[in-house]
């Protein structure tokens, strides 16, 4: 699988260990920054993240930063990304079974190194279910990102 990975200042080392990680299973990692512990502004990474699976250059994506809170916020607003925070492995697999995820956002001063490797791996072996509820429910989710989008003056 194709595995666009990017952080902020505060995500940098464990996003560099996720990487390897996932390489090491044989998925084929983009990174798409930050390269250092230097502060920097979480949303240009969150959109980075974001826009590699928009134009089709990955299928998922993990985005870091401090809490994760911040990234999974501003990945959200992009149409499209489905941006799950978790901290635990049932929420990782069960966002892309039930909720079609595409991006898993991690705290990195919330999980250790070994947690983070479980729910990537949890994240990356789910599949949608493609049952009809929950083809039904991310249709709505869907009509909203559209129906909010066209309302939106800038």
């Amino acid at each position: 699988m194709r595995i666009v990975v990017g952080a902020d200042h505060a995500g940098f080392e464990l996003k560099r260990t996720i990487a390897d990680f996932l390489r090491n299973q044989k998925h084929e990692v983009i990174d798409v920054g930050t390269d250092s512990t230097a502060p920097v502004d979480y949303p240009d990474y969150a959109e980075a993240v974001g826009k590699t699976i928009l134009d089709g250059k990955a299928e998922r994506g993990v985005l870091i930063c401090g809490s994760g809170v911040g990234a999974s916020v501003a990945a959200n607003k992009l149409i499209g990304i489905r941006a799950g925070l978790c901290h635990d492995t049932y929420s990782a697999h069960q966002g892309v079974e039930h909720d079609d995820t595409n991006v898993l956002v991690l705290g990195s001063r919330v999980v250790a190194y070994a947690l983070a490797e479980e729910l990537v791996t949890a994240f990356i072996n789910a599949t949608f279910t493609n049952e009809e509820r929950h083809r039904r429910r991310l249709e709505k989710v869907k009509a909203m990102e559209k129906r909010y989008a066209a309302n939106r003056s800038s």
